[in-house]
This record gives C-alpha cells, sequence and structure tokens, in this order.
C-alpha cells in the first residue's frame, strides 16, 4: 500500500512540473495576431498554428492525470483507521512538584501564607 501511495505522488509530482512547463512555454491569445501577420510564427517547430493544439492537448492530459492522481491520493489518505480519540487524551498529566518550606524560603519575595486568603499589598510610604 505504500508503495502504491509513493508511486501515485510520484506520478502527481512528475505531472505538475511537466504542466507547469508547458504552461510556461504556451503563448497568450494576443500571439496569434502576430502570427497572423508573419512576425517569426511560420518558423517555429510547429508551425504557425500547429504547436498551440499539441500543447494544449498535452496540459489537458497532464491534468487530468494531476487530478486523478489527487483524488485518489485524497482516497487512499482517508482510508486509514481513525484514531479512538483526541491527541490531548494520550497525553501524560504531571502536576507540579510539591514546594517545602524550606524551599520557599530561598525564593525572593515569597511571602508565607497562613491564612489561605493572599496578603493585600500595601502602598509604599511617601
Amino acid at each position: 500500500m505504500n508503495l502504491m501511495i509513493n508511486l501515485i505522488l510520484a506520478a502527481q509530482m512528475l505531472s505538475a512540473l511537466a504542466m507547469i512547463g508547458l504552461i510556461l512555454v504556451q503563448h497568450g491569445k494576443g500571439a496569434d495576431m502576430g502570427a497572423a501577420f508573419g512576425s517569426g510564427g511560420s518558423g517555429s517547430l510547429f508551425g504557425a498554428t500547429g504547436g498551440a493544439n499539441f500543447l494544449s492537448r498535452t496540459t489537458a492530459v497532464l491534468a487530468a492525470v494531476f487530478f486523478t492522481c489527487t483524488l485518489m491520493l485524497a482516497y487512499f489518505g482517508s482510508a486509514r483507521p481513525a484514531s479512538t480519540g483526541s491527541v490531548l487524551e494520550g497525553a501524560a498529566v504531571t502536576a507540579p512538584a510539591p514546594v517545602d518550606a524550606s524551599t520557599a524560603a530561598q525564593i525572593p519575595g515569597n511571602v508565607p501564607v497562613t491564612s489561605g486568603v493572599p496578603p493585600t499589598p500595601t502602598a509604599p510610604a511617601k
């Protein structure tokens, strides 16, 4: 199963790169006007309009391969067994270490609370 997913992923990446290359090579719609008046379009490999048809069909085939690979990867990705719960349920719960009186006395600014109510801060004298 893992080999099949890797092959589909490789086919998807290769089709995407080939599609990018073919799209960058193609001429825009405005380039046809220049070819109609003889501005270098007839000296190309496919002639004045032959290349556009070949490149657009090849791009369409590569787009179909890309979308098919995408759908297959989505199907195989969702076919994996779902987890039984949240990721946080498996996290270990740890309580903070208790602080004894000798350690609390070493912390600067630590005021021991005896009644369970924290002391109220007093305003500094002027």
